[in-house]
């Protein structure tokens, strides 16, 4: 079996992971394990982590199929602080309906000019965003996390 190394995200997954965040849709129910909450409610996503040995499994689609970092193992890892955390940017980002917009949209880049607008809105500058943005992307590429295809059996 070859091992697969997830790659970075969209930029837009920093942005959703933070919006998840904010929400409180990510539940610990082990050191290592946590239940993401998808943004209409209708999902739930089970995330392992365990960066001693470099593995994690999230059961969202990106990734899935994609092989991607995806927001759930994002948000896990701002909140174990392993990934820089911005609360202004957060807070700003709750309660969107992620799905519904990239459904809508069906490009990340139109979200995320659809989500920079927004929160100019609030007072927050793009050139602030796109700071956080580079510096979470930047961590994320210098991960190297092999996809686990299942999750272990430690959570069981």
């Amino acid at each position: 079996m070859q091992k697969i190394i997830l790659s970075p995200p969209p930029r837009i997954k920093v942005l959703e992971a933070l919006g998840c965040i904010a929400d409180n849709r990510i539940e610990f129910l082990k050191d290592k394990y946590a239940k993401v909450t998808s943004s209409l409610g209708t999902r739930e996503y089970d995330v392992y982590v365990d960066l001693n040995r470099g593995v994690a499994y999230s059961s969202d689609n990106g990734t899935t199929y994609r092989n991607y970092i995806g927001y759930p193992i994002i948000s896990f890892l701002m909140l174990k602080n392993t990934l820089p955390f911005n609360k202004k940017i957060a807070e700003a980002l709750k309660g969107i309906p992620w799905k519904t917009l990239n459904e809508k949209y069906k490009k990340y880049a139109l979200v995320e000019r659809e989500i920079l607008k927004m929160l100019k809105e609030k007072g927050i500058s793009r050139k602030e965003v796109n700071e956080f943005i580079k510096t979470v992307m930047e961590k994320l590429r210098e991960m190297k996390i092999v996809k686990l295809d299942s999750l272990p059996l430690e959570v069981y």
